[in-house]
């Protein structure tokens, strides 16, 4: 079980004015558990600006919830299921999909969509063993997350993937959901004393002990007893028989059981009430016979939901869950005390106030600016020239596995059930699904652990930009963020530095934005014996587009011309480019023109919703050449770019085409005139028109000085590169 610090325990101890007993150690190391507590993150957090005109439940609870108009509401939330998916990928990935589902459940809203971000070592380069697990993991947590999805019928409408040699033998899983409801049918979270306490779903065995403090230390070995079982079919009745039992009033409060089980639950929930729980453990369904009651309390077998209703309504709740087949069993009551006191057969084996069960104390940690940054930025490196290359360069940056077609993954997805999709995963830069009061929301989640290795400030400042130009590529005003922030060991002063950086970073890019925080999660000990991964922070960004006219592909049209909307600059540190192709691992990191940034994102909105554009990519991994030939092979039509007519500051054509610099948007319009006189209409505002589509539609040419071809191909040679996935994972 999980262990307190000797700090916790006397801090424990004066707060109790007692010594406590075995079980109430052990369940409160599970709820103070890095994983569950935030103990060292949450004083930083608490800085994020979460307030806006359109949030009406900000970070703290099962999801954050989004006024999206005429009575109707979103909410979003993010998990992730590292430890787990590194030790047993399948079960892994599922199971966090699963609890990111319940999330969005507990406030009373059915889940409409699941998107992910994933992280894995290289699967086509370094040595062949480690490109072996590499594979393993990859396809495994994709079977695992699209298995699960398929099964609960919510459609996985999106994802974002890295491949990275820091997460060696390791991986990233963070898995998001979006619901939707009507906000007077929101879970109104008031409850009264006598309430009636149910457990329901899955019966409580014995995996998923200890899957919090598994999660809050560095991964040393596969506990596989700490990963949880995956039930999809039961997840699906437990849903149903939840959004039935909330349209038919049934319930006063909802929590999911994730990380530490009954008491993480229950301590967090008499504290939110600032009420009391009494429980009684032999109630509790088991899988096991002789379960201790530290197991009981502990455990984190998955599908399980906890109610709270009164006498008045139990029957007609039983009757619903009779109907779904769902097993339930009444497990305590509220009390007017606020306590959480566990009983097992009468016998109260723990009993502690739910403000000191519910927060463990802050720690306060050294920061210290990583040594590895001074050591990069003195390291000296010099590319060779590469004018005469540049074809075969653009062939192998389209097959690198970050920058290629993901299509081997989005096909082992259902992105159609539900009937709301409408932007598929590869189609836009964004997904776009319909809601039931005639708007759409776009979302997307993003992150580039390259650039936030070399600076996690402006890397996590690339991050933001990159997502909400995302959403505002599908037409989407960005109208909320979340972020799943991940980290090593926060007790590594270096390591926590580049965690502040980041939050840093956070707070001010949105308060700039005025987009509010609605949700997050912080993942610390993401390590292995062989070290630590780079900064991985992952942001979801959400939009809201109110016209379906506005709604925006990436794909080039014939009779497009093509414009730029930002500059290009020698910002080539973690670049795709620099890493990839050349090995080199240092450089500048892009920087964020805060005004520029939101002047283009408002110019690219404006242009949208004038009926002034055909599609609309952004530049980010891989820079403007692989952009547009995205956008080309989307749109299954060539095109011919003249690279002189770029706004740039670049010293080599190289960076020209394939610099990271923030900001940029291109797009395709059949109205060029009318493009050119609005935005030099824009103060501020730097496009030029660089090309056009090909008349010979399979023709793709990169046109430099003096009109020569650097790079002449077809359409059938990019999509060869850029669909390399599916040779590699054959």
């Amino acid at each position: 079980m999980a262990q307190l610090t000797n700090r916790e325990l006397n801090y424990l101890k004066e707060k109790l004015q007692r010594v406590p007993n075995r079980v109430e150690l052990d369940i409160i190391g599970s709820e103070w558990s890095e994983h569950c507590s935030y103990k060292s993150s949450k004083a930083y957090l608490r800085l994020l600006p979460t307030k806006g005109k359109r949030v009406i439940v900000g970070p703290g609870q099962d999801a954050g919830v989004l006024d999206v108009g005429h009575g109707y509401v979103i909410t979003v939330h993010i998990e992730s299921h590292n430890h787990p998916s590194a030790v047993e990928p399948y079960g892994g990935s599922a199971t966090g999909v699963g609890g990111v589902v319940r999330d969005i459940i507990s406030m009373g809203t059915r889940p409409i969509a699941i998107l992910n971000a994933l992280r894995f070592a290289p699967i086509s380069r370094g040595p062949k063993k480690y490109q072996a697990k590499s594979k393993w993991l990859f396809k495994s947590v994709v079977r695992g997350i699209a298995d699960y999805g398929n099964c609960i019928g919510i459609p996985t409408v999106g994802g974002e993937i890295e491949f990275d040699p820091s997460f060696e033998n390791y991986c990233l899983v963070d898995v998001a959901s979006i619901g939707l409801g009507k906000r007077d049918q929101l879970i109104a979270n008031k409850i009264d004393i006598n309430d009636i306490i149910i457990l329901a779903g899955g019966s409580t065995g014995r995996d998923g002990i200890d899957g919090a403090s598994f999660a809050s230390k560095t991964l040393k070995e596969e506990n596989r007893s700490a990963v949880q079982i995956p039930d999809p079919f039961l997840e699906k009745l437990l849903l149903e028989a939840t959004i039935e039992s909330v349209e038919q009033g049934c319930l006063k409060a909802i929590k999911d059981l994730g990380g530490g089980g009954l008491s993480c639950c229950l301590s967090e929930t008499s504290d939110n009430f600032k009420k009391g729980l009494d429980i009684e453990l032999t109630k509790v369904h088991f899988k096991h016979q002789n379960m201790s009651p530290t197991e009981l309390m502990v455990s984190e077998s998955q599908e399980r939901m906890l109610y709270i209703t009164d006498e008045s309504k139990i029957e007609k709740l039983a009757t619903i869950f009779d109907k779904y087949g769902i097993t339930y069993a009444i497990i305590g009551r509220v009390k007017e005390h606020q306590n959480v006191v566990i009983r097992y057969d009468g016998k109260v084996v723990a009993e502690l106030p739910s403000n000191l069960f519910a927060h463990a104390p802050n720690i306060v940690r050294e920061v210290k600016r990583p040594a590895y940054l001074d050591r990069l930025k003195k390291k000296s490196f010099e590319l060779p020239q590469t004018r005469q290359n540049l074809e075969t360069i653009l062939s192998c940056m389209l097959s690198n596995p970050t920058i290629a077609n993901k299509r081997w993954v989005y096909h082992q997805y259902d992105h159609e059930v539900g009937l709301r999709t409408l932007i598929k995963p590869g189609c836009g830069d964004a997904s776009v699904m319909k809601l039931d009061n005639g708007n759409f929301i776009s979302f997307k989640l993003d992150g580039n652990s390259k650039h936030c290795y070399l600076d996690p400030y402006w890397g996590m400042l690339g991050c933001l930009s990159e997502a909400c130009r995302n959403v505002v590529c599908t037409g989407a005003e960005p109208i909320g963020v979340i972020d799943h922030l991940q980290f090593g060991s926060p007790e590594d002063p270096e390591i926590f530095w580049t965690f502040v950086q980041t939050v840093n970073a956070m707070i001010e890019f949105c308060k700039f934005m005025d987009i509010p925080v609605v949700g997050g999660k912080v993942s610390f000990y993401n390590e292995t014996l062989k070290g630590t991964i780079k900064p991985s922070p992952v942001i979801g960004s959400l939009g809201l587009i109110e016209k379906e006219t506005w709604i925006m592909q990436s794909g080039l049209e014939s009779g497009d011309s093509i414009f730029i909307i930002g500059p290009t600059g020698d910002e080539m540190g973690g670049s795709e480019y620099y890493e990839y192709y050349h090995n080199v691992i240092g450089g500048i990191v892009p920087q964020l023109d805060f005004k520029a940034d939101k002047s283009n994102a408002n110019a690219i909105l404006q242009l949208i919703r004038s009926n002034l554009v055909d599609c609309v990519h952004d530049c980010s991994k891989g820079g403007l050449a692989v952009a547009v030939c995205e956008m080309a092979v989307q749109g299954k039509i060539g095109f011919n770019i003249n690279l002189d007519s770029i706004p740039n500051s670049c010293s080599r054509i190289d960076n020209l085409m394939f610099s990271e610099s923030q900001s940029r948007y291109i797009f395709g319009t059949r109205e060029p005139k009318k493009v050119r006189e609005l935005l030099s209409n824009i103060q501020g505002i730097v496009f030029a028109q660089i090309g056009n589509t090909s008349n010979k539609r399979n023709d793709v040419k990169f046109i430099y000085k003096e009109k020569q071809k650097v790079i002449d191909s077809t359409i059938k040679k990019l999509e060869k590169s850029f669909n390399i996935l599916e040779r590699i994972m054959e």
